[in-house]
């Protein structure tokens, strides 16, 4: 692979990965985040309405009006909660699925640009079952110091934020929180003593506006970033990576030997 391009991002595809993430992104805003843009107005709604049908139960007899206004402003109350919980819960499922299909067009990406030079299932199946941090080694292997950009972080977090958000309590919670720790949203933060940092978990996950933004400007950087070509031999490929190409090679010998005694 030394003296020919391994790996080639041809201008018209880099447009075309961009362009799909952009649109993903724009009408996730339309058609998606959109209607949760005015719920304190109908929680307002809500609870008028919910008065309005309750007054033909008022008996200024028996009741208190202010009972019932009351009671109106827990209906609010607790429309606006699980409301605000629904969109938090969207903006998180529109932030996975614009992870995942990232991820799924780099995956693609590598594997056909490998299969120009090398033929085997099992480098395949280690590119697809790959993790992040391994991914990140192979991109890097090819010369592209990704880990010192600056969009790496917000890529690192997003992947972290999905995890949780698809997992809850664990490992990527844990990371998470000590790494990046602007992402689980305390309400006690600044109130909070330190040792109760640890009761915050998975429920506590929102990412905002701009934090969703951010995620996708850092998508878009990355695919403008990937080298336009990458000449074989640059540097040593990581370990996982190296042995699955030995292992297809060897599969292939194998494979050859077995007709040859035919």
């Amino acid at each position: 692979m030394a003296n020919y391009v391994s790996f080639q991002m041809w201008g018209p595809f880099r447009q075309s990965l961009i362009k799909g993430h952009q649109f993903y992104v724009e009408q996730a805003r339309k058609r998606v985040l959109s209607q949760f843009e005015n719920i304190e107005e109908e929680a307002d709604k809500t609870a008028d309405d919910w008065l309005e049908e309750s007054g033909g139960l008022f008996d200024p007899d028996r009741h208190d009006p202010s009972d019932f206004y009351k009671a109106a402003n827990d209906f609010r109350i607790e429309f606006y909660q699980l409301l605000s919980h629904m969109r938090d819960q969207t903006r998180l499922s529109v932030v996975a699925g614009m992870f995942h299909e990232w991820v799924k067009k780099l995956r693609e990406w590598l594997v056909r640009e490998i299969q120009h030079w090398h033929h085997g299932e099992t480098v395949v199946a280690k590119v697809w079952s790959a993790d992040f941090g391994k991914i990140t080694d192979l991109l890097e292997s090819f010369g592209w110091k990704l880990r010192r950009t600056d969009y790496f972080k917000t890529l690192d977090a997003c992947r972290l934020v999905v995890n949780v958000y698809k997992h809850g309590t664990g490992t990527s919670l844990a990371d998470l929180k000590a790494t990046y720790p602007e992402y689980p949203d305390d309400p006690l933060k600044g109130v909070r003593p330190s040792w109760s940092k640890k009761l915050v978990d998975h429920k506590h996950l929102k990412v905002s506006d701009d934090q969703f933004e951010a995620f996708s400007h850092a998508i878009l950087a990355f695919w403008r970033d990937v080298p336009e070509n990458v000449v074989g031999g640059q540097e040593l490929v990581p370990s996982w990576f190296e042995k699955a190409i030995l292992s297809d090679r060897a599969t292939r010998r194998a494979v050859s030997a077995k007709v040859g005694r035919r």
